[in-house]
């Protein structure tokens, strides 16, 4: 709507030119040749968009997020991009697969508690989602968009325990500041009127560049030169491999053609490039004319060198290994085994993301004490080979004659099997120094 009062008209019409289809209706060939393809469409092309917000308006326009190579760079156009694409999937769905412990305190130990929200953090967030569901959508939010949401539903507007939560695209989620400096966030579904809720009531996962409302997008942000570098390498790279993944080419004459051999080659050249499947048929050189092959040139080169770029600035801004998601073609600094590579990326990647949500989550669902508190539990991903385990589980029991800080119930619960009563400890006796004198036998 304009200041005026008066509102826009942006409904798709369909706009033809006689001239133009009374020309391509002559020759089928000539709707090719115009760029006029009716059977094919473009993605959201002549497409209608209701209920829209003012930020999806942006993000569909593409205002504001254009590359310098000319590639809109948005939440959407980036999953087109591979690395991008692989980056949040890894981080994901690593987060959604977690599972979530919560704990008890007493004094200044902890210990495993036997809780309702259990169930809402590890199998179903709300009757319409499972929990690894609710929590890959509210970490993708927060990778594509800078801000991951979710709401805190609760059985009437008074009660203080929460009975599910449900994450929300970031777009129909607007935080803002009350007149009494109260934050407050404005949700618009996607069918039903907005409501307002309280900071107490949403779940909010900000990134860097938290400005107390809202976050950057670390796409459009930081990494959009990369991703539009990318998908111009890729675009580029895809019209080569159309176009008969053919190198450049010249013709040589001996002497100067007349007009008639110049229009001729015009004519042939133009119907080989126009024409489906016309790339790889034999040109025709008359008047002595002989092709000669150009050189690869650099453009043509730095292209792989460019993508393998790209990948690497994406990774460096998502804050993942670059090994991770299939870039291998340089020696990693993660660690030399699984094991090492497993725990690095717990400790400087997932821990970035894990302490937040499990501070947000423990201060709003146990707003007024701190008896309870959830974590999510890595031990999956840090733990070590079969062999380094149970040396260390040789430790852990009182190796050599040291005090045993573990027993073995504890040991087989960490190796998700039941306990065992019929277990015997090995004292050792067995291997006791034999007696060396003949005569104490």
């Amino acid at each position: 709507m304009s200041a005026a009062g008066n509102v826009f008209d942006l409904t798709a019409r369909r706009l033809d030119s006689r001239v133009l289809g009374s020309w391509v209706s002559q020759d089928a060939q000539r709707a090719g040749r115009a760029g006029w393809m009716p059977g094919v469409q473009a993605a959201g092309e002549n497409s209608v968009t209701t209920d829209l917000t003012a930020e999806q308006l942006v993000q569909a326009l593409g205002v504001g997020s254009a590359s310098a190579a000319g590639i809109p760079v948005t939440a959407d156009v980036s999953m087109r991009q591979a690395t991008v694409y692989g980056c949040v999937q890894l981080l994901a769905g690593a987060v959604s697969s977690l599972p979530v412990g919560i704990f008890e305190r007493s004094g200044n130990d902890r210990k495993k508690a036997d809780h309702e929200y259990w169930w809402l953090l590890n199998e179903q967030a709300n009757d319409e989602m499972s929990a690894a569901t609710a929590w890959s959508m509210l970490l993708t939010g927060k990778l594509f968009y800078g801000d991951g949401f979710a709401q805190l539903i609760r059985p009437s507007p008074v009660s203080s325990r929460v009975i599910g939560w449900k994450p929300w695209h970031p777009l129909r989620v607007q935080p803002f500041m009350a007149t009494d400096g109260t934050l407050l966030y404005r949700f618009t579904p996607a069918k039903g009127e907005q409501f307002v809720l309280d900071a107490a009531d949403v779940i909010h996962l900000p990134s860097l560049g938290f400005d107390g409302l809202t976050s950057p997008s670390p796409i459009v942000y930081a990494a959009r030169e990369a991703i539009g570098a990318a998908l111009a390498a890729e675009q580029y790279s895809g019209r080569f491999f159309n176009g008969g993944a053919a190198f450049d080419y010249a013709l040589k004459a001996q002497g100067k053609l007349g007009k008639e051999q110049l229009d001729a080659l015009y004519y042939s050249l133009s119907v080989r490039a126009r024409q489906a499947g016309a790339s790889r048929a034999p040109l025709i050189l008359t008047g002595g004319l002989e092709p000669a092959q150009l050189s690869w040139n650099l453009k043509d080169a730095e292209i792989v060198a460019l993508r393998v770029l790209s990948d690497e600035q994406i990774c460096r801004v998502l804050g993942v290994p670059p090994h991770m998601v299939g870039l291998t073609t340089k020696t990693t600094s993660w660690g030399t085994g699984l094991e090492e590579q497993g725990a690095s990326f717990v400790r400087y990647t997932l821990q970035s993301l894990l302490t937040p949500i499990a501070q947000e989550f423990n201060r709003k669902l146990w707003p007024s004490r701190a008896r309870y508190f959830v974590e999510h539990v890595t031990a999956a991903l840090e733990r070590g080979n079969l062999k380094s385990r149970y040396e260390a589980y040789r430790i852990a029991l009182g190796r050599a004659g040291e005090d045993p800080f573990m027993d073995p119930q504890e040991i087989r619960r960490l190796e998700n099997m039941g306990p065992n009563d019929n277990l015997q400890r090995n004292t050792g006796a067995s291997h006791a120094a034999q007696p060396t004198d003949p005569t104490a036998q």
